[in-house]
């Protein structure tokens, strides 16, 4: 039994749905509580990013107008309105000023909409879809109001909806709106999807993706890779439910794949210890390869409160910064 088997995707309840519209949405996911918590964090890129307009980041091209980063010898063809005069009138030396533009960060929130993300167990409070949604509504609002641009991508075995990122703070609106649509569907395809929106996004940023992994690690690792040679920022939220975490059954059980719909029935305590087991290698295995292709990996248990998870991450992010 391998963690993305039957008694992986077993026993959840279907996603009940959630309410439209902008308002409605601001309130089941943003509660004012958790706002006044995170607002006072910034959600800054640690590799060098691009972006459009003025915001907080450094960007890798020299421009104009924006903050002085060095000089360099002046060479045929440059532009003499580059030329330091107060340099060349003190000291006869021609050099060029050189500057390093600010920009604000493009991120991209892909949430995954599998069958299985609609497990919740009676020790959780919210399915891990739910707490997905919550998480990236989060995001999203930070990013936001720290004049970041955010976009949002949905997805099952196939992509759902994009959204393409913009900055202005209407935006969270249509985000909201986008991350509440849809009940879990299908069967989990990271690889397709993954590769799909790498090759839209065309501007390095930051790509966060919340999931509970569960496909081929081969095929999730392959698509964070194809960012990473794009040279994004790449945030990997692992979110899974205590029951799959701890597999804290005993008496006899069938198990349902909410994906396939497969059954299987089995004496839980003879496979339970082989179960954890493999469980742990499959998360070591996401969190060694994360590690060797520098994306950062975040395992996420949805007992913990996602506004509590969220800040300590963002805490710890901000001290490597």
């Amino acid at each position: 039994m391998t963690p993305s088997g039957p008694s992986a995707r077993s026993g959840a309840q279907p996603d009940r749905g959630v309410a439209r519209g902008g308002s409605a949405e601001a309130k089941r996911y943003l509660d004012p509580a958790v706002v006044a918590r995170l607002s006072h964090l910034d959600v800054r890129a640690r590799l060098v990013v691009e972006g459009f307009i003025s915001g907080m980041h450094r960007s890798p091209f020299h421009g104009f107008s924006v903050e002085f980063a060095e000089h360099r010898p002046y060479m045929p063809g440059d532009p003499l309105k580059n030329l330091d005069w107060k340099v060349l009138a003190k000291s006869d030396r021609y050099l060029v000023k050189q500057y390093t533009e600010e920009t604000n960060l493009r991120c991209h929130l892909l949430l995954d909409l599998s069958g299985s993300m609609g497990f919740q167990s009676p020790r959780a409070s919210l399915s891990k879809l739910e707490y997905g949604r919550s998480l990236a509504a989060a995001l999203a609002y930070l990013m936001l109001r720290q004049q970041d641009a955010v976009g949002a991508m949905m997805f099952a075995d196939a992509p759902l909806q994009y959204v393409p990122a913009r900055s202005v703070r209407s935006h969270l609106d249509v985000l909201l709106a986008t991350l509440s649509t849809g009940a879990p569907q299908g069967r989990t395809r990271l690889g397709p999807a993954l590769h799909e929106l790498a090759e839209r996004i065309k501007r390095r940023g930051l790509v966060v993706l919340i999931s509970d992994l569960m496909d081929k690690p081969e095929e999730v690792l392959s698509g964070l890779q194809h960012f990473r040679h794009r040279h994004h920022e790449v945030i990997v939220f692992h979110v899974l439910d205590p029951d799959e975490l701890e597999f804290p059954y005993h008496d006899t059980a069938t198990f349902v794949d909410m994906e396939s719909g497969e059954r299987v029935t089995t004496e839980p305590w003879e496979i339970g210890a082989r179960y954890r087991e493999r469980l742990e290698a499959w998360q070591a295995r996401y969190r060694r390869a994360c590690r060797e292709q520098r994306v950062d990996y975040v395992p996420l248990d949805t007992r913990t409160p996602f506004d509590r998870a969220l800040l300590a991450y963002l805490e710890k992010r901000a001290t490597l910064l």
